[in-house]
């Protein structure tokens, strides 16, 4: 018998918590597809975030993610995807809310984005917890909005950084546009008409990231930036959150 969709769902994001109660991190768990953001994948995703926020116990949340890569952006027609947004008894409920009945195409389109794709990453930027991003492999478009919503990046030395949406479907970058600012101008210039990547090093001299560290440590050491930041952060007894919201 088919396994309905929400079932199969379940799974695309995991959460723990470490240190006590004092560091939950939320694991993207789709490596079988790069990780890549089917609605499913978002809608828990923000669901492991909020959670994390409303524990008091939590004082530092690491996104991570299961597999070689990080993200490879948007999940543009696989078919757990599709069956997501397909009308019937499994169609996900995001995919019956926030403009989904609009009759206008571009408008449905651009409410459903709004909620799900920019809204979302506003709504984890400006959590009231320190947010880590713990990146290996790729991390193309879509996955740099998730990083790019947390307070800190760590990566693994072969981590690699880019947005190929402008290359190759002629738009200008994705929905939560911070390429200026985490590249520099010229920087995001060059990415944005190229197409090309950026390594952890480079990225690491961009000061995007704050950490390089081994890929092929075990992962107790590869979590050791996220728990010496977690130290660092959680000597002051105030709100960090505040210092990071006021960079925003």
């Amino acid at each position: 018998m088919a396994v309905p969709v929400e079932a199969k769902s379940e799974e695309l994001v995991a959460y723990e918590t470490l240190d006590e109660g004092r560091i939950a991190r939320i694991w993207l768990n789709r490596p079988e597809a790069h990780n890549a953001q089917s609605r499913g994948l978002l809608v828990q995703l923000d669901e492991a975030f909020l959670r994390a926020e409303a524990d008091d116990a939590v004082r530092v949340v690491i996104l991570a993610a299961r597999g070689k890569n990080f993200s490879a952006g948007h999940d543009l027609g696989s078919e757990l995807a599709l069956a997501e947004r397909a009308p019937g008894p499994a169609q996900l409920p995001s995919f019956r809310i926030n403009g989904s009945k609009r009759d206008a195409v571009a408008e449905k389109t651009y409410l459903q984005e709004w909620h799900y794709f920019f809204q979302n990453t506003c709504r984890w930027r400006d959590l009231r917890k320190i947010t880590i991003a713990q990146v290996q492999g790729n991390a193309i478009s879509a996955g740099l909005m998730l990083i790019w919503a947390c307070d800190l990046i760590v990566a693994a030395d072969n981590a690699k950084f880019s947005d190929v949406v402008g290359v190759r479907m002629g738009m200008p970058g994705v929905e939560y546009y911070a390429h200026p600012w985490e590249f520099g101008a010229r920087k995001a210039k060059e990415l944005l008409l190229t197409g090309d990547s950026i390594d952890a090093e480079e990225a690491y001299r961009l000061g995007m990231v704050s950490k390089v560290f081994p890929r092929m440590a075990p992962s107790a050491r590869a979590i050791m930036p996220c728990i010496e930041l977690r130290e660092s952060i959680s000597r002051s007894p105030w709100d960090m959150a505040s210092n990071s919201a006021s960079v925003k």
